[in-house]
């Protein structure tokens, strides 16, 4: 079964609210079993614009991924969220198959 991924790019608009919601969001990561693959770190923009954050996160799989996004303790951590920083996120199921 392929694992699956939340990728975020955001922009933090208030740094110590962010703080809050990155405190926040622990419940959830651990209770969903989240491993960040990426958090924010060097980049280098090669095409298409940029957010100053780029965060990769890895779950067992989908429906992991999905029941945690949805989750009453994400919930309350992405309010904190939203009202600190403006970007995306997309849940995405992994690749499984041969390898080039």
């Amino acid at each position: 079964m392929p694992k699956a991924y939340w990728i975020g790019r955001i922009d933090v608009t208030d740094a110590d609210a962010y703080k809050a919601y990155v405190a926040a969001n622990a419940t959830a990561f651990a209770k969903y079993g989240a491993k960040f693959l990426v958090r924010a770190g060097r980049f280098e923009a090669v095409e298409g614009p940029a957010r100053s954050r780029q965060v990769v996160i890895e779950f067992a799989d989908y429906e992991t991924a999905l029941a945690c996004y949805g989750s009453p303790e994400y919930a309350a951590a992405q309010a904190l969220r939203a009202s600190a920083s403006a970007g995306e996120l997309v849940i995405v199921e992994g690749y499984d198959g041969p390898q080039p």
